[in-house]
């Protein structure tokens, strides 16, 4: 479901990532295999253009999964998604 929902708020937000992962609470998720690849929560979204920039996000501990140290809203260039445009329960 969670992939869904990314590739949803992919096309909804315009991120124009070729891989996109939703979160409800911003803080796991699986592996980006595609770039640019975006993680998304219910506010926004941090997109990363190439593999090397996931990889070597100090926000992130990468191991099987994704782990974000905080959450992505914490992310430099992260994009909080206006109010009137915020995912409500798709």
């Amino acid at each position: 479901m969670g992939n869904n929902i990314g590739e949803l708020l992919n096309q909804r937000w315009k991120i124009d990532a070729r891989h996109s992962l939703y979160h409800k609470d911003g803080t796991w998720y699986h592996q980006l295999r595609r770039f640019p690849g975006a993680l998304c929560d219910p506010f926004g979204y941090i997109l990363f253009s190439t593999e090397y920039a996931f990889r070597n996000c100090a926000n992130l501990k990468i191991d099987k999964d994704v782990n974000v140290k905080g959450h992505i809203s914490e992310i430099p260039g992260y994009k909080r998604v206006s109010d009137t445009d915020v995912y409500h329960g798709i």
